[in-house]
Order: C-alpha cells, then structure tokens, then sequence
C-alpha cells in the first residue's frame, strides 16, 4: 500500500518515511513513531492500517540519522542495538523530524501522532511541543516529561502487566493530566506488536484501536 519517501530534517540530511495513502478523501494525517526496531514490517503495518482506516499515515525513520534502512527483529541482538540507536537520538531531534514528517502530509488535513515504546514518548512530547492531537501506547519514558503539559488532546494507553510501566506511573499520568484519556488493558507491554507472539495480545490490541481511532476522528475531523 506504502511508499518510501526522502524528508527534510533541521540537519544537513535527509532520512526515509514510509507514507501510505487512503482511497479517496482522507480524514487527516498521523505520523506513526516507530518503537526502538526502526520502520521494520511491523510499522509499515501500522502505517498501512491508519491509512485503511481514512488517514494519510507516515513513519519517519528516525534511525537514518545514525544508520540508513535500521529493521531490527525482537531477539536479543535487536533490543540491545535498538537501545544504542535510540540513544542516539534526541528527543529534541525527533520532534523536529515529526514537525518535518507532519509537514510533508499538510493536504491531507488537520495532522495527528501515534507513537509505540519509545515512540509512545515521543507521541506525548508531539502533543506538549507541536499541539498535535497525540496516542501514545505503552512510552516508559514518559514520565519525567510529565511537567510539560500536552497543548493538544492525548491519549495513553498501558498494559497491566507492564514491568516497565508500574502502576505508580500510570497513575501519576491520571494526577497530572486530569484531562487526558488513559486506558489500561490486561497485558504486557507492546501488546499491539501484531507480529510478535510473546508480547502481542489481541483482544487489548483491537479495544485500543477502536478507542485510537475514535480519538483521531474526534480531533482531526473525521467524525
């Protein structure tokens, strides 16, 4: 369904986007923030399912600052490498590809962003820096951003079996953004890795898609 693209960024290069577009009119546009595995066939998935579903969807890959074409897989090798490439990689910088990759799907309408893991993070940070209409699955790292305070709706959703999230940071989102819509789902984290048997848990996965793309319609337009 997709294509890849080349985006401008503030640096002095340009790094990848995989964009897939929807048949006929679309509601809006979201950007999709990868988790640490770079735009792998699992977030080209995502992307094409946000575009199935009405919405010009982009995966910027943001790992082609560090390393052009980064799909890891979900062994050990993977996650080690995804978490040296991620650190890497600012959340300073990786805003401001968001800001390139949303700017890049302007026709399409008013634009979202939906982030996973670390992308969950970089998704809440789009609604505090970017007042971007934000859903972020699962970002442990969103806690110690928690004092900028989203400039446009957010969305969180969490796994309760989440050993990374622990309860106590769930509810510290529910205290400190009364206004936010947080949900919690029976499983672990990355529950909506489709292809990943040992984290993906369907049942949580298809409520906290109907309830993302609830959100995105109310606040792009599409409802």
């Amino acid at each position: 369904m997709g294509e890849h693209i080349q985006l401008n960024t503030t640096r002095t290069q340009c790094i990848g986007a995989y964009v897939a577009r929807p048949k006929g009119t679309p509601k809006g546009g979201i950007v999709v923030v990868q988790e640490i595995f770079g735009v792998n066939r699992h977030m080209r998935n995502v992307t094409d399912r946000f575009a199935e579903h009405g919405y010009v969807a982009i995966a910027p890959a943001f790992f082609d600052h560090v390393e052009t074409g980064v799909e890891l897989g979900y062994d050990e090798a993977g996650f080690r490498r995804g978490r040296e490439l991620v650190g890497e990689i600012s959340f300073d910088q990786a805003i401001a590809d968001v800001a390139s990759a949303a700017e890049s799907i302007r026709s399409a309408g008013r634009i979202g962003c939906v982030g996973y893991c670390w992308g969950g993070t970089v998704a809440y940070l789009a609604a505090a820096r970017l007042a971007m209409p934000s859903v972020s699955y699962y970002g442990a790292r969103n806690v110690k951003f928690l004092d900028e305070k989203p400039k446009a709706p957010v969305q969180f959703h969490f796994g309760e079996k989440d050993t990374s999230i622990p309860p106590e940071a769930i509810e510290r989102h529910r205290d400190e953004l009364p206004d936010a819509e947080v949900y919690t789902y029976p499983a672990g984290h990355a529950f909506d890795r489709a292809v990943d048997p040992h984290a993906y848990d369907a049942a949580s996965a298809k409520l906290a898609l109907e309830r993302a793309l609830a959100f995105f319609d109310r606040n792009l337009g599409g409802a």
